[in-house]
């Protein structure tokens, strides 16, 4: 027999490590190729992860809230064969390591006014989140070097960054040359929690509720998208009259012939692709004085969990989609969200998101703008109004399905014009509606 290493794989650029939620099987059980054997939780989404051959559970190496770094060992299994542990190198779940020009746009700083602007070498990779903390706390490239990482292949981990700047004490880091602070809102100081300096008071009969693993992130990165990016939001009322009729008439045929709901999600992803189309610096992403702009439009798209908590699922190259695909990529993702199925990469890479709030019979909302993004785009409830319409023979007044769209964008690179233009163009797709487009 021969002992196989069980390794946490690779789960997406920028997610280096994950907690063990829960062991399927234990010590000593038969697993076949293909089983999940455990839950794991990223702070993206919770996963299983499938053990890709058939053996006996000899050692479990991470228990239950533990955390494990990608491309480490989290059990041991027995295995049919002998030798040492040769069928773990062959099956051995690689980790992609990204190429020159994705390194180079993760490792330039996030805020040039907070250090000197520098080229970090390869060995120095950094995830998003720890770069974001080294430029909030002003450590330098020199600093940065003489943190021991924990992570795979010595890679510095939020612990150990979190950790460095709690024995850093009060002083500030050494800063190479003084530079010209740009008119901007400072960086924050911290983000990791939300949660007020002040004691809150309780009351006789008040239940205190602790906030579960899911809502923790969501908090985190709320507070951290809000500190980061100064909102602006713009809102047009639309006449969505020719959609509405246009779904009635194709619903029933396209359930009976794709097996799928026709809901209105698709047409509102489909609306929004086109002008992100004309207007595609809204597909971007800032990098300290760096403005990257998206090859690839992914549509991210809010989803309330039955526990209350949200996902944002992506639509990837959603404008390669036509509306039949969308309304399958949409139906599939939002099932999978609410099932728990989800994988990491479907929840990585949005460069734009949509927010449904019409969905809970709201009639408008301000969402905050997710990170690395510049915009979100929210989509009212559609209520039937009286409205004034124009026609040759004069202005007439009729009932008119109308809807409320808000667009919140990050106003240290979306002005009023382009956030206003942009709205306005999804506003016109889908007010001049084609009843005879074809699904």
């Amino acid at each position: 027999m021969a002992e196989y290493k069980l390794l946490l794989p690779s789960m997406g650029e920028g997610v280096m490590e994950a907690t063990v939620i829960t062991w399927l099987f234990n010590e000593g059980d038969q697993v076949k190729e293909d089983d999940s054997v455990v839950e794991i939780a990223t702070d993206k989404v919770d996963s299983d992860v499938p053990t890709p051959v058939s053996g006996k559970i000899v050692k479990i190496l991470k228990q239950k809230d533990e955390v494990a770094k990608v491309g480490e060992a989290i059990a041991i299994l027995e295995i049919e064969g002998e030798g040492e542990s040769t069928a773990t190198e062959e099956a051995k779940i690689e980790t992609q390591a990204p190429d020159a020009e994705t390194i180079k746009a993760i490792e330039e700083p996030l805020n040039p006014t907070a250090t000197s602007h520098v080229e970090f070498s390869g060995d120095l990779y950094l995830s998003p989140l720890v770069k974001s903390i080294a430029q909030q706390e002003n450590i330098s490239e020199s600093e940065l070097k003489t943190i021991k990482g924990s992570g795979l292949e010595g890679r510095i981990t939020k612990e150990d960054i979190l950790a460095h700047v709690s024995n850093r004490g009060s002083q500030p880091a050494p800063q190479a040359a003084p530079v010209q602070q740009a008119a901007s809102t400072p960086a924050p100081k911290a983000v990791a929690s939300s949660a007020p300096a002040t004691t809150i008071s309780t009351s006789a009969g008040d239940e205190i509720i602790p906030m579960d693993r899911m809502r923790k992130i969501i908090a985190e990165n709320m507070v951290k998208a809000k500190q980061i990016a100064p909102h602006v939001t713009s809102f047009i009322e639309t006449d969505v009259t020719n959609v509405v009729k246009w779904r009635a008439k194709n619903k029933d045929m396209f359930e009976k012939r794709e097996g799928e709901k026709l809901t209105f999600m698709p047409i509102f992803v489909k609306a929004i692709v086109k002008a992100i189309q004309d207007f595609p610096m809204i597909n971007v992403s800032i990098n300290g004085d760096n403005i990257i702009k998206k090859k690839n439009i992914n549509i991210g798209m809010a989803t309330a969990l039955p526990d209350g908590n949200l996902i944002v699922p992506v639509i990837k190259n959603a404008d390669q989609l036509s509306l039949s695909g969308l309304a399958k990529a949409i139906n599939d993702l939002a099932y999978r969200a609410r099932n728990k199925k989800l994988r990491p990469e479907d929840t990585q890479g949005a460069t734009y998101t949509i927010s449904n709030v019409g969905s809970f019979g709201n009639l408008m909302g301000t969402p905050i703008i997710p990170q690395p993004q510049v915009a979100i785009m929210a989509i009212g409830a559609i209520v039937k109004k009286p409205a004034v319409l124009e026609t040759k023979d004069g202005d007439v007044i009729a009932i008119r399905q109308l809807m409320f769209m808000s667009h919140s964008y990050d106003h240290r690179v979306v002005d009023g014009s382009l956030g206003g233009m942009m709205l306005k163009h999804v506003h016109d797709y889908l007010q001049n509606w084609d009843l005879n487009t074809e699904i």
